[in-house]
């Protein structure tokens, strides 16, 4: 499992080489939330993954990507924030025991199970891809109490990563957003868009879909609160979810399930903002 700890040698590693490196913000608990950016053109394509706890694979493939768009002439710059959720990510590879006295409040939570390798939420069990002001809490699948996944948080952007991730995309001003979860191998795109602005990221998608073999997913599915409907919904940019992964695989997902679908799709990032500049 790709763990905070990795990222955080990771981040060390490319700040040592000269690669701009910084933080987002801080979680609940009080980790940095970091970035890194390559490029200096000021067209941004920013790259987000991690937010679900469970989806550590999500991570390693962002970073993945990240080290092999290192050694490419960049039509555009990338930003990564490989980890929305480091909190999350500890609950899953450390277990309860690494929150102190709030270890027992998570047990609680996850049924007394001391096993959180399913765990999604952040580590104040609110998952965070529901806990955005885009029709918060209308999500097919949200809860209103705190658990391993769905909960959509006392208020529409009551947590930290949430608010953090918000405030730097609009500092940042990305002219599209990516967001890899796992799994399916699945490409969201809509959020009640109309018009040309529905074509454009529909074209987006379909581009997507070319080069990772993935499918297109049409209309929303009930979901909401989530950063790609957030991204759409106020800033008005094209924003992909991209489910990583075959959905035959179950979850906790091995470092290896994501080795065919970087194979697939090294360059997404890239490639995608080239086809932007066309339409």
């Amino acid at each position: 499992m790709y763990t905070y700890g990795d990222l955080s040698d990771d981040i060390c590693f490319l700040h040592r080489f000269g690669i701009e490196t910084g933080r987002v913000g801080i979680s609940a608990f009080g980790r940095l939330i970091p970035y890194v950016r390559l490029g200096t053109a000021r067209d941004t394509v920013l790259i987000t993954a991690g937010i679900h706890a469970r989806e550590a694979v999500s991570s390693l493939f962002a970073i993945k990507q990240l080290y092999r768009a290192a050694n490419e002439k960049l039509p555009c710059s990338l930003v990564f924030v490989p980890m929305v959720n480091p909190d999350g990510n500890v609950l899953v590879s450390e277990g309860a025991k690494a929150f102190g006295s709030m270890g027992e409040k998570l047990l609680a939570v996850n049924g007394g199970n001391p096993d959180f390798s399913l765990w999604k939420a952040s580590a104040t069990g609110v998952d965070l891809n529901v806990n955005f002001d885009a029709e918060w809490g209308k999500g097919a699948q949200n809860v209103f109490t705190p658990s391993p996944a769905n909960y959509v948080g006392p208020h529409a952007a009551s947590e930290p990563e949430t608010q953090a991730l918000c405030a730097f995309t609009e500092k940042i001003k990305p002219v599209l957003t990516l967001s890899y979860h796992a799994k399916g191998r699945e490409i969201y795109f809509e959020f009640g868009q109309s018009g040309d602005t529905y074509e454009r990221d529909k074209k987006i998608a379909d581009k997507a879909c070319a080069y990772t073999g993935y499918t297109r997913i049409d209309g929303t599915r009930g979901s909401a609160g989530g950063y790609k409907d957030w991204c759409i919904l106020h800033l008005g940019i094209p924003s992909l979810t991209v489910e990583l992964c075959d959905d035959r695989l179950r979850h906790p997902l091995s470092d290896n399930a994501i080795t065919e679908d970087f194979d697939r799709a090294p360059l997404l990032p890239i490639v995608l903002y080239e086809y932007m500049r066309t339409l």
